[in-house]
């Protein structure tokens, strides 16, 4: 089953309020599987880079179907770095990012940037356990 535009809002809005709660401004992304965006959100304050690292860590994720901070140790490896390359160089893996994992299927990943890197990663948690 894919993500529809409907439960990608609702994890974001999830994201954006678990942020306000932790009172940061955040930017929150959900991509399909292939890693290609289905919604995101950047809050009134957030800086403008934190668009580009919610979308990247969700890219992540996905690809790899984990937390993108798992992937933190082995990003300058060479199979990892080639996958990255080879899919554009959209992928950042760094903690902020989880999967999202239905019936056992990877389905995409919700990612975060603004906050710190676990402020990032409670927030993407806080935005899947609303789908």
């Amino acid at each position: 089953m894919a993500i529809t535009l409907e439960e990608a809002n609702r994890m974001i809005e999830g994201a954006l309020a678990q942020a306000a709660e932790l009172n940061i401004k955040i930017s929150a992304a959900v991509c399909d599987a292939g890693g290609r965006l289905i919604a995101m959100n950047r809050m009134d304050g957030a800086i403008w880079a934190s668009a580009y690292g919610s979308q990247g860590k969700a890219v992540a994720s996905a690809a790899f179907g984990r937390p993108s901070g798992d992937l933190q140790d082995r990003a300058d490896q060479p199979t990892p770095r080639g996958i990255a390359a080879a899919e554009g160089g959209h992928m950042i893996m760094g903690q902020g990012a989880v999967p999202i994992i239905r019936n056992g299927e990877i389905e995409g990943a919700c990612g975060v940037g603004g906050g710190t890197s676990q402020q990032d990663e409670d927030c993407a948690r806080a935005g899947v356990a609303k789908l």
